[in-house]
C-alpha cells in the first residue's frame, strides 16, 4: 500500500513540475514580449520627440511605466512557480498551494534584481527622449559623473565567466544562475557541477550558492542585457577613436 501511495506522490510531483515548467516558459516568453515592447516605444518616442508632440511622448511613457510594473510582477510570479515545481514534494497531507505561492513570492521579491533592470529601461526612454533635443548634455540630475552609470552594468553581477575566464560578451552559449545570479559559459560550468569534489558550489569567490542544473540557464533578459553590453562598450570607445583621429589631423597641419 505505501508503495502504491509513494507511486501516486511521484506521478503527482511529475505532473505539477510539468505544469509549472510550461507556466514558467510561458511566463517568461511575456516578459521578453513586454522588453521588446518598451523598446519599440522608446524609438516611436524618439520620433514623436522629433515633431515635438510633447503630449502623445508622455502618454507613451507612462505607458512604460505601467508595462514595466506589470513585467516585474510577472518576473516574481514566474519565479514562484518555477521554485514550486522544483521543490514541491506532496505529502500525506493536502498542501496549502496559496500560502507556499505567497511564501515564493516574498522570497523572489526580495532576492530579485527586476526592479533595477526595470528602472534601466525607464531610464533609457528617458535618455533617448533628451537627447533628441540635447544631445550631448546630460540628463538632469546627472551633472555629477560619479552617478552618470550604465545599470546594465550594475545588473550583471560578473563581466567574465569565473571557470573560462572569457569575457560574456564572447561566450558561445552563456548561462546565469537563477539563485545567484552569476553567469557562466554553458559547457564550462555544466561540467563543473558534475564533479564531486566542487559539491556544486557557485564558482565565483565568495558565493556560497549551491547550483542545481535545472536553475542555471539562458533566461530572457541574458541575451539582451549581454548585447547591451556590447553595444555600451562601443560606443565608449567612439569618443577616444575621434580623439585620436583629431590628434592625426593636427600633426598632419603642423607636417604642412
Amino acid at each position: 500500500m505505501a508503495s502504491t501511495s509513494g507511486a501516486g506522490s511521484g506521478v503527482a510531483a511529475g505532473r505539477i513540475r510539468s505544469h509549472t515548467s510550461a507556466l514558467y516558459s510561458d511566463s517568461q516568453s511575456l516578459i521578453l514580449e513586454i522588453r521588446k515592447s518598451v523598446t519599440m516605444m522608446k524609438d516611436i518616442a524618439v520620433h514623436l520627440e522629433r515633431d515635438e508632440r510633447t503630449q502623445m511622448v508622455k502618454d507613451l511613457e507612462d505607458g512604460v511605466v505601467q508595462l514595466l510594473a506589470a513585467s516585474d510582477e510577472c518576473m516574481h510570479l514566474s519565479e514562484a512557480i518555477q521554485s514550486i515545481g522544483d521543490e514541491l514534494e506532496p505529502g500525506p497531507e493536502p498542501t496549502n498551494f496559496k500560502k507556499k505561492f505567497d511564501e515564493e513570492i516574498a522570497k523572489s521579491k526580495a532576492r530579485s534584481s527586476s526592479h533595477t533592470q526595470n528602472q534601466s529601461l525607464l531610464r533609457k526612454f528617458r535618455e533617448a527622449v533628451w537627447h533628441v533635443h540635447h544631445e550631448g548634455q546630460p540628463m538632469p540630475g546627472d551633472e555629477q559623473e560619479d552617478i552618470v552609470m550604465t545599470s546594465t552594468q550594475c545588473n550583471l553581477l560578473n563581466v567574465t565567466c569565473p571557470l573560462s575566464g572569457k569575457p560574456i560578451t564572447e561566450l558561445v552559449e552563456p548561462v546565469r544562475s537563477m539563485d545567484c545570479k552569476h553567469i557562466y559559459d554553458k559547457k564550462a560550468i555544466m561540467q563543473y557541477m558534475k564533479s564531486k569534489s566542487t559539491r556544486g558550489q557557485c564558482p565565483v569567490a565568495g558565493c556560497p550558492k549551491i547550483l542545481k542544473a535545472q536553475r542555471v540557464l539562458c533566461d530572457p533578459f541574458l541575451l539582451i542585457e549581454i548585447d547591451e553590453v556590447r553595444s555600451m562598450s562601443k560606443q565608449n570607445a567612439r569618443p577616444d577613436a575621434i580623439e585620436d583621429f583629431t590628434a592625426l589631423d593636427e600633426d598632419e597641419d603642423e607636417d604642412d
